[in-house]
């Protein structure tokens, strides 16, 4: 065989592979894509909305999570947390990695790598990625709570079936601001599910479910599993205590 010939045919194998390996990709994203991306809804702020979200966090009792000092979970096998909720402070936990993180005052955070404190500009960075890390994974945990946080804006959505929703806006704060969530709830007015807009997803209006809760032992209702499309998200054993 010729060496032009040799390079034409594994050129071919590799382009092969590659369409392969790309187009099973490419034609599952166009699928979700027209059947789920949705408009941003519009809604109306004001005292309906604050009511439904008063009503959300009464079902999960909002009053045992506020008292509750301590929460610790582990996010989809990968990131573990230990929070003292009470003191502004997560330790981090990824890899070889663990974070102090100091929720009031970034910088004085300390950061751990095998056990050995690190200072400089490796440590600067492995707390940016730790506050990244705590913002999505705890909002993942705790979203419910957040809805009158500083900058949320409220909206209450008319469904199409007429059932009431509620659109929640983050304004500031967090790694992406400008995201918004549509809570669903159930007949109690617990929250079942949230459909997403956010500058993360390349799909707007996808759907996670928020419907496996524990009571911790705080008596805070925080959830273990998500489902969003086959993906399965995992908090592990989720604790809370005063």
């Amino acid at each position: 065989m010729k060496p032009k010939s040799k390079s034409k045919k594994i050129f071919k194998i590799v382009t092969g592979v590659i369409i392969f390996l790309t187009l099973p990709s490419i034609l599952f994203f166009g699928f979700v894509f027209f059947k789920y991306n949705e408009d941003l809804p519009t809604g109306i702020q004001g005292e309906k909305a604050d009511a439904l979200a008063y009503k959300m966090l009464e079902s999960l009792n909002y009053e045992a999570y506020k008292n509750t000092n301590y929460i610790e979970w582990t996010f989809k096998k990968r990131h573990h947390f230990e929070w003292k909720k009470s003191e502004n402070r997560c330790d981090v936990f990824w890899k070889e990695y663990r974070v102090n993180l100091n929720l009031q005052d970034y910088a004085l955070s300390k950061v751990y790598v095998h056990s050995f404190k690190m200072k400089g500009d490796m440590a600067e960075g492995l707390i940016e990625e730790a506050i990244k890390i705590f913002n999505n994974d705890s909002f993942w945990l705790v979203a419910p709570y957040k809805v009158f946080d500083e900058g949320v804006e409220r909206r209450l959505v008319k469904l199409d079936n007429n059932e009431e929703a509620l659109l929640v806006t983050y304004t500031t704060g967090g790694t992406t601001p400008g995201d918004s969530y549509l809570w669903l709830f159930d007949e109690a007015g617990k929250p079942k599910s949230f459909k997403m807009w956010t500058s993360l997803l390349p799909i707007d209006g996808l759907e996670a479910t928020w419907s496996d809760w524990t009571t911790t032992e705080s008596g805070a209702q925080l959830p273990t599993f998500h489902k969003l499309l086959v993906i399965g998200i995992e908090m592990g054993v989720v604790k809370g205590t005063i």
